[in-house]
């Protein structure tokens, strides 16, 4: 559907307005920075449990969704209690991806800070509520894993201290002090609202990095190429720099059950839901790091960077989408058991031509097409 074509609202799912997909409501909770603490972990699990099919998808916006939630109004009061609502007009567009790693293990500089300011700052203005759901800020700090996700807004760290400012997905050539970040991506979306009529990114406005830069007349200098997106997400024990150990695991098509998700919950440490559908335990000793490699693997968490679920992807499919030709996720899984899938290349399974879901980077579409999957 071309953007002329659509309605003015795009109708993206929040944790208040739901999707009704073909196996009922869709409840999609936004997490700026990917980061849910321990306690609010544990609602959302029990949630998913009590309300939802009992399991929890990751997004490649770093946010979780519960499906089939029964109760859409009680859902909505757990996580406003838990603090994960904390505006209901401006909910949905609270799409804010951070490097998961920063603070903790290399990159440039800590952009911690950067995201709940962004966050404040997007919630405090009243226009910014008219933003697409599919809207997305990036804040990347330095090692350029984010640059990669097209972000609508962004800003990369560089070498001396400031920041490049990401418009579509592309290097604006505009460059500001940290200090300047975030007001100068809220007022870049600001011109976007503006300038919009039925565009639901960045990317689709015509001449839009242009018009956006020109209407908040930003001074703007040579642009960067920008690194690829990543092929493989990190995975696995990672040593922090202050010592402690981060542990990054993926999960077979990115779900969660709700059991899983309280056994983390109980580890008492911050959890990072990354953009690749994968998630970071931070902050853990060595010993209780071992002991939740030897709990945790068993239940479904992948610490192994050469499984080939690492490489594969897979929309939701039958019966959660009723335009999928396929119950897409269970043929992967199937394909996966029986090693049919290859070991160095990513692949990307869609029940349909739309490709939801679809990485960014080089990857091998498998579509189902009603009577098999076609390769291209």
């Amino acid at each position: 559907m071309s953007s002329s074509e659509r309605p003015v609202s795009d109708g993206c799912p929040g944790a208040l307005t739901t999707h009704l997909a073909a196996d009922g409501p869709l409840a999609r909770v936004r997490l700026p920075g990917g980061v849910v603490l321990p306690d609010q972990l544990q609602v959302l699990a029990r949630a998913a449990d009590e309300l939802g099919d009992g399991t929890l998808e990751l997004t490649s916006r770093g946010n979780l969704q519960v499906r089939a939630v029964s109760d859409p109004e009680g859902f909505a009061g757990r996580l406003a209690e838990a603090g994960l609502l904390p505006s209901a007009t401006h909910e949905r567009v609270r799409n804010i991806l951070a490097s998961p790693l920063s603070g903790r293990l290399a990159g440039l500089t800590d952009v911690r800070g950067l995201v709940d300011e962004l966050d404040t700052g997007l919630c405090a203005r009243p226009d910014l509520a008219q933003l697409p759901g599919r809207t997305l800020f990036a804040l990347d700090d330095g090692r350029g894993d984010l640059c990669g996700l097209e972000p609508d807004f962004g800003a990369y760290a560089q070498p001396d201290g400031s920041y490049a400012v990401l418009l579509a997905g592309r290097d604006s050539g505009v460059r500001v002090d940290r200090d300047r970040v975030v007001s100068t991506l809220l007022n870049c979306a600001e011109a976007f609202v503006e300038l919009r009529q039925n565009e639901w990114r960045v990317a689709e406005l015509d001449d839009g990095v242009n018009r956006i830069v020109d209407r908040l007349v930003l001074a703007t200098g040579p642009a960067l190429t920008l690194p690829e997106p990543l092929e493989v997400p990190p995975i696995g024990w990672l040593d922090q720099d202050d010592g402690l150990v981060a542990l990054a695991a993926g999960l077979a098509n990115g779900v969660m059950g709700a059991r899983l998700a309280e056994f983390l919950a109980a580890i008492d440490r911050p959890v990072i839901m990354t953009p690749w559908r994968s998630l970071i335990v931070c902050d853990l000793d060595e010993e209780p790091a071992e002991q939740v490699v030897r709990v945790l693997a068993p239940m479904g968490l992948i610490f192994d960077a050469a499984s080939p679920w690492i490489r594969v992807s897979a929309c939701t499919g039958l019966p959660g989408c009723e335009k999928s030709r396929a119950d897409v996720r269970t043929d992967l899984a199937a394909a996966v058991e029986a090693r049919m899938t290859p070991r160095d290349e990513r692949q990307h399974w869609s029940g349909c031509e739309r490709r939801c879901g679809r990485p960014k980077g080089e990857v091998t579409d498998v579509i189902a097409t009603g009577i098999g999957y076609r390769v291209s």
